[in-house]
């Protein structure tokens, strides 16, 4: 599998970056989908507005998160979204794009670790 990573939408594109594709339901504040080099914008894998406002500013309901939302990832249009994915990984390096402050706590990450799961095994987690 080639790499995939999580990069904050704000942070410049590189060269390495691969296809950078927004994971976020909602579009960034105050940035131009040119100038962020966002290829793709694949709402249907984020979480849900309730998920995300519950987890929002909360850290410490990481772990709630992460299986809260792997179970949303279960939806027929996740499943179908995240093989999209994983095909686009098949061609060379992705770039998950997020907007939220946390770089470690945030969905971007969250499907990044459910995506290598789904990868490893060709099945949902």
């Amino acid at each position: 599998m080639r790499q995939l990573q999580v990069k904050r939408v704000y942070a410049p594109a590189e060269d390495g970056d691969g296809l950078r594709v927004l994971v976020d339901r909602l579009w960034p504040r105050g940035i131009a989908r040119k100038k962020a080099a966002i290829a793709i914008w694949m709402k249907e894998i984020a979480p849900s507005d309730v998920l995300r406002r519950e987890f929002h500013g909360n850290p410490d309901g990481w772990d709630a998160f992460c299986a809260a939302y792997a179970a949303e990832l279960q939806a027929p249009t996740a499943q179908a979204a995240a093989r999209v994915l994983m095909s686009y990984l098949s061609e060379g390096p992705v770039t998950l794009l997020y907007a939220a402050r946390d770089e470690q706590h945030n969905n971007a990450a969250a499907l990044r670790d459910w995506l290598l799961q789904f990868g490893a095994t060709g099945t949902s987690p």
